[in-house]
Formats: C-alpha cells, sequence, structure tokens
C-alpha cells in the first residue's frame, strides 16, 4: 500500500491518475526469490538497502535549502546516475553547468506539489534540444526527483517505464500471453510510476517487509530489469553493461551503486571517454 512508502500528504490521492497494471504474479514472485538469492551472496539485502539510503542523503545534503549546488558536488552524484554519466559531460563544462544548475532548480522547485510532476519533467526536457542525443535528460529529471524526495517520487526513468518504446520493468512483468506482440496501453506518467510501486509494495508485504520498502520496492525494480537485461545480452545501455561479473552487477548499475569502481575511478565520463576525477565523491560499498 501506498500508506507503507510514504507519508499520508506525500501524494495527493484524489489528483493522482491511476491506471490499470494488469501484472504477473508468477513473475514478480520469481524476481524476488531471485534479488533475495543474489543479495545473499553478497552480504544480503541490507546492505544494499543502506547503500540506497546512503545515496539518496547524499542528494539531499548536495539540495540543502540555502546552499549552492556545486559544479563539483554534482560531478560525484552523476558518477551514481548509470543512464546520464556517460553523456552528460558537455554540461559539466563551467559555463553550461550554470544553465543546467538553473533548469534543475526550477525542476525541484515545489517539488512537494506532486500534481505538476509530469509538467515540471515536460518543461525541463523542453529545455533541451530534442533529439535522439538528449533522450538522458528524461532520466536525469528522473533520478533528480527520485533521489531527492524518495518518498514522493518512484524510480520514473526510461528502464522502469517507456511507452513511446513500449519497453521498460513494467512490460517485463505484465500479465498476459504473447507479451512481445502486444502494445502496453499505460502512459509513462508520475500516476503510472506510483501505481507500480504501490504493486510492488504490496507484493512485499505478503512476503513479510514491512520496513524500508521504498528501497526494497528499488531494488525488485531493478532485479526485474536486470533479468531482462541479463536475457538479452546487455542490448539496452550497452556502455554500462558490456560485462557479467557477479550477479548483482546489472541491479548494482541501474541504481548507481557501482558510482566509484574497486580501483577509487569515477564512472563519470569525459566527453573524450576517460574517467572524471572526482576529488569529493562518496565512494557506495
Amino acid at each position: 500500500m501506498l500508506s507503507n512508502l510514504v507519508s499520508t500528504d506525500a501524494v495527493a490521492a484524489a489528483s493522482l491518475e491511476r491506471p490499470r497494471l494488469e501484472l504477473s504474479g508468477p513473475k514478480l514472485d520469481l524476481a524476488w526469490q531471485m534479488l533475495v538469492s543474489r543479495c545473499e551472496e553478497h552480504g544480503g539485502v541490507e546492505q544494499y538497502v543502506e547503500a540506497l539510503r546512503l545515496k539518496h542523503a547524499m542528494f539531499r545534503e548536495a539540495f540543502r535549502a540555502g546552499r549552492a549546488l556545486e559544479l563539483s558536488v554534482f560531478k560525484a552524484l552523476c558518477a551514481h546516475l548509470p543512464t546520464v554519466r556517460r553523456r552528460i559531460a558537455p554540461y559539466l563544462e563551467v559555463d553550461a553547468f550554470a544553465t543546467l544548475r538553473a533548469r534543475i532548480a526550477t525542476l525541484l522547485e515545489g517539488c512537494e506539489r506532486t500534481a505538476t510532476t509530469d509538467d515540471r519533467i515536460a518543461r525541463f526536457c523542453g529545455s533541451f534540444p530534442d533529439d535522439r542525443e538528449h533522450r538522458w535528460v528524461r532520466d536525469l529529471a528522473a533520478e533528480m526527483l527520485h533521489n531527492f524526495d524518495p518518498e514522493r517520487y518512484p524510480l520514473m526513468c526510461r528502464w522502469v517505464w517507456d511507452a513511446h518504446a513500449n519497453t521498460g520493468v513494467l512490460r517485463e512483468i505484465w500479465h498476459g500471453e504473447n507479451i512481445d506482440d502486444i502494445v502496453i496501453d499505460v502512459a509513462d506518467r508520475y500516476g503510472a510510476f506510483v501505481m507500480l510501486r504501490e504493486e510492488l509494495a504490496q507484493l512485499l508485504s505478503k512476503n513479510g517487509v514491512f520496513r524500508d520498502v521504498m528501497h526494497y520496492v528499488d531494488l525488485l525494480t531493478a532485479q526485474v530489469y536486470a533479468n531482462y537485461i541479463s536475457e538479452q545480452g546487455g542490448h539496452y545501455l550497452r556502455a554500462d553493461f558490456v560485462t557479467q561479473e557477479d550477479s548483482m552487477l546489472h541491479v548494482r548499475r541501474l541504481l548507481g551503486l557501482d558510482g566509484v569502481d574497486a580501483n577509487g575511478r569515477s564512472r563519470l565520463k569525459a566527453v573524450d571517454g576517460r574517467a572524471v576525477a572526482i576529488d569529493d565523491v562518496k565512494r557506495l560499498s
């Protein structure tokens, strides 16, 4: 239930679009079992919950009221945004960043009013060129909102659901036959992502999860798409998912928990493809 996830005033239920989601219970049960089993191989699911908690704390601190977002700090955050970090480099130059910072501030302004979510995301995306090279901007908006205020804003990246491409987690857990041959008539708007989180929270409650539910939902969501990536051989987000090092690799990368590698190098890439050196990046284990 939504009340398991957020405070009662976090989402205005009366004004929320609530599309009907036809999800497959067996598919979700399998993803949950795989998540628990694989987390146990790497120290337990609680370790990943704590890593997500730390990541969200980093974002809240960076955007603390009255504090101007510094470029070095933003670079550290970008290292933990897997769908953004290999494409955002041109906007991390000093002059370009000033404009980007203003756009992000506008996106986050009034974030307590969830009824304006879709309009704010649309305006944010509309401030960038409308071309293939800037598709990542939609993910940046989603990542900013979710990491800044995860109670109000569920994961809304394109890998969760992209209605235009008809791909994402929603498709992988949709109930029905011949899923590859159908178009799922659900808009990728705020209400759909909230409904998806509600459905996953209900599954978790049936499996005895009553604390840190929003973090468990993120992990379960990532596990579903990690399974898809493994099956497709890394076709989507190929630049970030080129090898399978361990059973939790894709989950960590989808959630940005691999921002710094084992040698202390940032995952953020410069325009020339080199890793960006970040002095104050916080490492997530």
